[in-house]
């Protein structure tokens, strides 16, 4: 393989940028800036997975409510 084969630089290049505002509560910051010191790279990746739908939801909204059995009469105790 040549310097002729070899993807560029260009080939590869990311997409543009785009700088936004956003409001986070100061809690959720605390805790993304102690995973990174780029808090904007959390939150694209996180918004490019719940785009994709790779993250499954897991709140109230849906879960499922877990049916347990009632014993018969006269197991209450056993």
């Amino acid at each position: 393989m040549n310097m002729k084969d070899r993807p560029t630089d260009v080939d590869q290049r990311p997409a543009e940028k785009v700088e936004i505002a956003i409001r986070l509560d100061s809690e959720l910051l605390e805790q993304i800036q102690h995973l990174t010191n780029d808090p904007s790279k959390v939150i694209e990746v996180a918004i490019r997975q719940w785009l994709r739908g790779d993250v499954p939801r897991d709140d109230e909204l849906t879960r499922n409510p877990v049916r347990r059995a009632i014993p018969p009469r006269g197991e209450w105790n056993d």
